[in-house]
C-alpha cells in the first residue's frame, strides 16, 4: 500500500453543548471548509464516512446533501470516542486499496451536557463486561462510569509507579497553555497546576474536575486523495498518512486485572507498534503527537503506551517539559480534549486537522518549529484505538 495525500482538511470551532449549530449544519460547514481547502468541489468525491456517536441512523445524509447529493456511497459510522478516526481509518483504506482516488472522512458531534450515559436503557449495554471489571477494581461508588474508568486507570499508574496526583495537574495546565494560542478551543484560559489541584474533587486523591474533559460539540473533515489523483489535479502532496493502524481489546483488558488494560493500554501499545514498524519509525523520531487526552489521567498513561517514555517514567516526562515546546515530544499542541473540547465523532478528525496544518507549517501560534514527523492517537472504549502516523514530504 502506498502513502495517502491529506488533501484537505476543515474544521470548525468548538462550543458548548446548547451553544452550537445542529449537528448537520456542523458536519456541513466542516465538510465545506475542507473542501475549500483542498481546492476540490463535492463532486469530486467518490465515497464518504461520516462519524457521530449521538444521532439517529443516515444523520451522514442529512449533513452532507447541503454539500451536494451526487448518489455517492455515504457510510455513517458509530465507535464510541474513537468514531472521527474510524472513518478516517476507513477512507485511508479505501485510496490505499487502489479501490478510489478521492474520499471524505467528516465526524460531528451535538452533545449534551453531563456525564455520557447510555441512551438505549431497554437492552444489555456493550459496557457490561467492562463495568463488571471496574467494580471489581475499583471501589468508588457514586462515581461517574466514565470518571471511573479513567480515574481508576491514573491510580493504577499511581500505586505501581508513586506518581503523585499533580502530575495530572501538570498535564491540565501544560494543555491550557498550549490552548490559549488555538482560537478553535473550547477553553482558552490558562490554568496553573496549583489551580487544578484546588478546583472542585470529584474523586478525593484521584481526581478534580479540571482533570476531566467536557461535552462540546462541533465537527471536522478530511479529504483524501491518491498521489496519481494529487498530480493530475495540481494537489499539494506535503502530508501524508504514512501507516496506521487499529485495534480493538483481546483478552489482556479483562484478564490483566488492572484499570489501565481495562481503558485501552495495550490496544494504543501494540497499534503504536504496528505503525511504527510500517513506517520503520520510532518514537523518538516524532515532532508532534495529539492524543486521545480525555482525561488527564488518560494522557498520561498514553505517554507510555506510544512509547514516548519508558514505562512508569511518565512523571519524569512531566517533570521534564519534555511533553510540551521546546521538549522531547510537543504533545497536544491544539489543547487536546482537556482544553480543545471533546465531540465525540468529530475528535479524531479534529486531530487530522491540526496535525495536517503542524506539518504544513500553517499551524499558527501552535506551530511546533520544523514539524515532519507526527502522531494521532484515538481512543475510544468498548473498544477500538486508531493510531495514524503522518509524514511531510
Amino acid at each position: 500500500m502506498s502513502d495517502v495525500v491529506v488533501a484537505g482538511v476543515g474544521m470548525i470551532p468548538f462550543a458548548k453543548p446548547g451553544a452550537s449549530a445542529p449537528y448537520h449544519e456542523m458536519g456541513t460547514e466542516a465538510v465545506k471548509l475542507a473542501l475549500a481547502d483542498a481546492g476540490l468541489g463535492y463532486e469530486r468525491i467518490e465515497q464518504a464516512y461520516v462519524g457521530y456517536v449521538y444521532g439517529d441512523s443516515t444523520c451522514g445524509q442529512r449533513a452532507l446533501y447541503p454539500v451536494g447529493m451526487t448518489g455517492i456511497p455515504i457510510v455513517n459510522v458509530n465507535n464510541n470516542c474513537s468514531t472521527g478516526s474510524t472513518a478516517l481509518f476507513m477512507a485511508r483504506q479505501m485510496i490505499a486499496s487502489g479501490a478510489l482516488d478521492c474520499v471524505l472522512a467528516v465526524g460531528f458531534e451535538q452533545m449534551k451536557p453531563g456525564a455520557l450515559g447510555s441512551v438505549y436503557a431497554d437492552r444489555p449495554s456493550a459496557f457490561e463486561e467492562f463495568d463488571a471489571a471496574a467494580d471489581q477494581l475499583i471501589d468508588a461508588p457514586g462515581i461517574p462510569l466514565a470518571l471511573r474508568y479513567f480515574g481508576g486507570a491514573g491510580l493504577s499508574h499511581m500505586k505501581k509507579y508513586g506518581t503523585p496526583l499533580d502530575a495530572f495537574a501538570k498535564v491540565r495546565a501544560k494543555a491550557s497553555r498550549h490552548a490559549k494560542n488555538n482560537p478553535l478551543a473550547l477553553f482558552r484560559k490558562e490554568v496553573t497546576a496549583d489551580d487544578v489541584m484546588n478546583d472542585q474533587v470529584i474523586w478525593p486523591g484521584v481526581m478534580t474536575r479540571l482533570m476531566a474533559c467536557p461535552p462540546t460539540c462541533g465537527g471536522a473533515a478530511a479529504v483524501l486523495v491518491s498521489e496519481r489523483f494529487a498530480d493530475k489535479h495540481g494537489i499539494g502532496k506535503e502530508v501524508r498518512i504514512a501507516a496506521q493502524a487499529m485495534t480493538t481489546d483481546t483478552p489482556s483488558t479483562f484478564k490483566a486485572g488492572d484499570m489501565m488494560q481495562l481503558v485501552g493500554y495495550d490496544m494504543a501499545k501494540e497499534a503504536a507498534s504496528r505503525v511504527y514498524e510500517r513506517a520503520g519509525i520510532g518514537p523518538g523520531d516524532l515532532d508532534v503527537v495529539e492524543l486521545h487526552d480525555c482525561f488527564a489521567h488518560n494522557e498520561l498513561i498514553t505517554y507510555e503506551a506510544l512509547g514516548l517514555c519508558s514505562e512508569g517514567e511518565a512523571g519524569k516526562f512531566i517533570n521534564d517539559g519534555d511533553n510540551t515546546y521546546g521538549g522531547r515530544i510537543v504533545t497536544n499542541p491544539s489543547g487536546g480534549l482537556l482544553s480543545k473540547g471533546h465531540p465525540l465523532g468529530a475528535t479524531g478528525l479534529a486531530q487530522c486537522y491540526e496535525l495536517t496544518r503542524q506539518l504544513r507549517g500553517t499551524a499558527g501560534s501552535t506551530q511546533v518549529e520544523g514539524a515532519k514527523v507526527a502522531l494521532q492517537h484515538n481512543l475510544g472504549l468498548g473498544g477500538a484505538c486508531v493510531v495514524t502516523l503522518y509524514k511531510r514530504h
